[in-house]
């Protein structure tokens, strides 16, 4: 989703893309799937042979990987593997920066739930690495396409009444997306941002039933 709308504004902004997907074609029907300055590759996170292979001749990676696989909480699992790939697809290549995205919340809050551990644990394998690393990290982003606020409108949309869990009294910071592609491309030109690890979010804080 993120990776989709930065594309073009990286695009818009004169730099050259090289973009690993599973299925590539599903990029190619995008409007800027055939501009002249994106190459689109086929690739997997969990492969660390072609991870190395889309990273050749880059020079800053963006890494915008979430797994979302619940099968017996796998996805802490695939999430470490993919971490752990781009940290060897980076070293080989000798990058000069990752970009990730994660997630808004300390290490150490007792009630961080097991996808933000999953973050952080990313953020620790990127950072376990030779690259440099400029760590985002934001809470619920706000936009059309956005799976957690798809999910939270589907919610309002399709239920009037529901029983809530405890989870909807939790305090929470979102972002539109808009204002995360800024911080992103901006990353780019401002190479104070190398290596720091930075919060980004809205100005309002509220909880999951609130919004």
């Amino acid at each position: 989703y993120v990776g989709g709308r930065l594309i073009p504004r990286l695009l818009d902004a004169g730099f050259r893309v090289r973009a690993m997907a599973r299925s590539p074609e599903r990029l190619l029907c995008r409007p800027w799937g055939r501009h002249a300055g994106i190459e689109i590759v086929a690739g997997d996170a969990l492969d660390r042979e072609a991870f190395v292979a889309a990273g050749r001749g880059c020079g800053v990676a963006y890494y915008l990987i979430h797994s979302m696989n619940a099968q017996k909480g796998q996805f802490a699992s695939a999430d470490r593997t993919a971490a752990e790939n781009m940290v060897a697809a980076a070293e080989q290549n000798r990058l000069s920066r990752i970009i990730y995205l994660g997630g808004l919340g300390e290490k150490s809050h007792e009630a961080l739930s097991k996808h933000l551990q999953s973050r952080h644990e990313v953020e620790e394998i990127l950072q376990a690495g030779d690259v440099p690393v400029t760590n985002l990290r934001a809470a619920m982003i706000l936009g059309s396409g956005s799976a957690s606020f798809e999910m939270l409108r589907y919610l309002v949309d399709r239920l009037p009444v529901m029983i809530t869990p405890r989870w909807v009294q939790t305090p929470c910071q979102p972002i539109a997306i808009s204002n995360v592609l800024d911080y992103l491309v901006g990353c780019l030109a401002a190479p104070q941002t190398i290596g720091q690890t930075l919060d980004i979010g809205g100005p309002d804080i509220l909880n999951y039933q609130d919004l």
